[in-house]
């Protein structure tokens, strides 16, 4: 969901101030008491009626360092699995952030370990 807009944010508050209450405000305009009460606030607190723009950490257990010795590390051994990839890389990630690396990185990979064939005869 988007912020409300400045305009509607200063046009809230006028009201506010010419002496209208939170309600009336609030059916006014369309939006919730609530956020008219937080509004008002957020101007006393912080003399600020801007919306906030948060910012979500990087969350992401394999840097950017991290994936690209990943990418080093499939192209010097594309057959390696993802749990080979998981000790290579030294336990830094399990194996399923391995495979969104692999994914995000456009990579492929080996889908399991190698056994010999059940049979030799043709199938």
């Amino acid at each position: 969901m988007d912020a409300y807009s400045l305009d509607l944010r200063k046009r809230v508050l006028a009201r506010c101030d010419a002496g209208h209450g939170t309600k009336q405000v609030a059916e006014l305009f369309n939006v919730s008491p609530a956020w008219v009460r937080r509004l008002k606030q957020r101007r006393r607190q912080w003399n600020s009626i801007a919306p906030v723009q948060r910012k979500m950490p990087d969350q992401r257990k394999l840097k950017d360092k991290d994936r690209e010795r990943l990418e080093t590390l499939v192209a010097g051994t594309p057959d390696a699995t993802l749990q080979e990839l998981k000790k290579m890389i030294d336990g830094k990630a399990s194996i399923v952030t391995i495979w969104r690396a692999l994914r995000d990185l456009k990579l492929s990979l080996k889908k399991r370990a190698s056994v010999p064939q059940s049979k030799t005869a043709r199938m």
